[in-house]
């Protein structure tokens, strides 16, 4: 399965192109099927590199490239897989925490 398709990649935001908004949408979701890491997409720069929400050791939002999504592979050698029943939500809905984060911004 591709990670990726050229329909998907057209509904991705540009990278910081959401930063302002109060609760973006989250609009891929990609897991390791044989682990408890998660990535959430909401911004792309249209070639390899994704901002979003990553959960594993820790919850955080950061970048993360399709290259390395592509490459890597789970404990039990399963590669990462896009949720294909994910419909874009917003990020406080996959993470409550994220609201506090904005509010410590300002």
């Amino acid at each position: 399965m591709k990670l990726l398709t050229e329909e998907l990649r057209k509904t991705i935001p540009p990278l910081y192109s959401t930063e302002h908004e109060d609760d973006p949408l989250v609009r891929v979701k990609f897991f390791t099927p044989d682990s408890n890491w998660t990535w959430y997409v909401l911004e792309f720069d249209g070639e390899d590199t994704f901002f979003g929400l990553v959960e594993g050791f820790e919850t955080e939002l950061g970048y993360f490239s399709l290259s390395e999504l592509e490459s890597t592979r789970g404990p039990l050698g399963l590669p990462i897989e896009r949720d294909l029943y994910f419909n874009p939500v917003p990020l406080s809905k996959i993470y409550p925490k994220f609201k506090q984060w904005k509010e410590e911004d300002l």
